[in-house]
């Protein structure tokens, strides 16, 4: 396992405060189309945690689906064990890691549900197989075999087949309402840039500050 002994410089371009527009979601917009440009595997791929009200933790990689002037939205199944985790406490943290060109984005905040409207409209545009697949699979459930699993996809398929495909009440959208949002820029000999944006529900600012690496 050579990368456990690896040491790499991630060079010395900079993050300036300067370089930074001060609508932290729109920065992060600027950021996202750089890691497009950069031709990142699935850039707009971040990871998810969540905590239950036990206080149990969990994560898992899933993908952004929109960037509004007030968050960051995904869709998922509300029955699986992120959407119970949200339910039961809406805080999350959601991890962009863009490791090529030496970047990371990380956001914390609340979770709210998108309107039927908006879920209804992503849906109908997702490929008809994954529309299907909404529906044969009970996400985060066991399940004894992938056989099973692939029985009863080709079951649902050939229910919908030739049909338009009603989204399940389950499924839906969620948009990630940020209080906090911290942008990182490696740097050789670990000396990284962090400066994150932060504000509290009542303030419209953000406030931000520079953080020793």
């Amino acid at each position: 396992m050579d990368s456990l002994s690896r040491h790499e410089d991630y060079g010395q371009e900079s993050l300036d405060e300067s370089q930074l527009v001060t609508n932290p979601i729109e920065q992060f917009r600027n950021w996202l189309v750089s890691a497009e440009e950069a031709g990142i595997y699935e850039p707009n791929a971040f990871v998810l945690s969540t905590v239950t009200s036990a206080n149990t933790p969990s994560s898992r990689t899933v993908l952004l689906k929109g960037v509004e002037d007030n968050g960051f939205v995904f869709f998922t199944n509300f029955s699986s064990r992120k959407g119970q985790a949200i339910e039961q406490n809406p805080h999350v943290s959601a991890v962009f890691g863009w490791y090529s060109i030496y970047r990371q984005v990380l956001i914390e905040g609340t979770v709210e549900r998108v309107s039927e409207r908006d879920s209804e409209e992503y849906f109908h545009s997702r490929p008809h197989e994954s529309q299907v697949a909404a529906w044969s699979s009970r996400q985060s459930e066991p399940i004894e075999s992938r056989s099973m699993l692939d029985e009863r996809f080709g079951e649902a398929l050939k229910r919908f087949d030739g049909q338009v495909v009603p989204k399940p009440d389950y499924w839906g959208g969620y948009r990630i309402v940020p209080s906090r949002i911290e942008f990182w820029k490696g740097r050789s000999n670990r000396m990284h840039d962090r400066i994150a944006f932060a504000r509290t529900l009542e303030a419209e600012n953000w406030k931000v500050t520079r953080l020793q690496p």
